[in-house]
């Protein structure tokens, strides 16, 4: 296996302070664009992959316009926690999913 998912957003890693909020985008046209019924799940990485989204995604209604999906806020991230977003949706009739990490900083 690569050190590089396929699936893996462009940008890779992140980095979110524990007291931002950030509402993150992807951007769809590599995979067919105009995505419909998305789904976002955030992860703890060194808790063996804990869905954690209630607790730092609670609204988790994510929006479209075009080819550019809007992830809901991302937020009360802890210090030093590696957090896998996953976000699955329908382009060109397939079922598809991405997803890329961000780590908690002071």
């Amino acid at each position: 296996m690569s050190d590089h998912d396929i699936r893996e957003v462009a940008e890779g890693l992140q980095y979110q302070g524990e007291d931002e909020i950030v509402a993150y985008t992807i951007n769809t046209s590599n995979w067919g664009g105009g995505p419909s019924s998305v789904t976002a799940v955030v992860k703890e990485v060194s808790d063996d992959y804990t869905d954690v989204t209630a607790t730092v995604m609670p609204t988790n209604s994510p929006s479209v316009s075009t080819d550019t999906i809007t992830l809901s806020p991302l937020k009360l991230l802890t210090r030093d926690k590696e957090y896998r977003v996953e976000v699955k949706f329908t382009s060109a009739g397939q079922v598809l999913e991405c997803h890329f990490t961000v780590m908690g900083q002071r």
